[in-house]
């Protein structure tokens, strides 16, 4: 499965969340950190909804850049 990763930048370092999935968020000093930690996060939260056979959320989300000129 493909989900949507969302990455922030902020004063201090990185932040990512994953909109299909509610709770999992990581954050970080650099981006390439918090791409492995949001693999790592989403991995895990499959795996508990897993284990306590819970229903695995398909992918909805969708992302797109839209390019300002001006």
């Amino acid at each position: 499965m493909n989900y949507v990763v969302v990455y922030e930048k902020s004063d201090t370092g990185w932040a990512a969340y994953v909109p299909d999935l509610p709770g999992v968020v990581t954050t970080g000093q650099t981006k390439a950190e918090i791409r492995v930690l949001i693999q790592e996060a989403i991995e895990f939260h499959l795996d508990g909804l897993k284990e306590d056979r819970l229903p695995i959320p398909k992918p909805s989300a969708e992302a797109e850049v839209i390019s300002i000129s001006r």
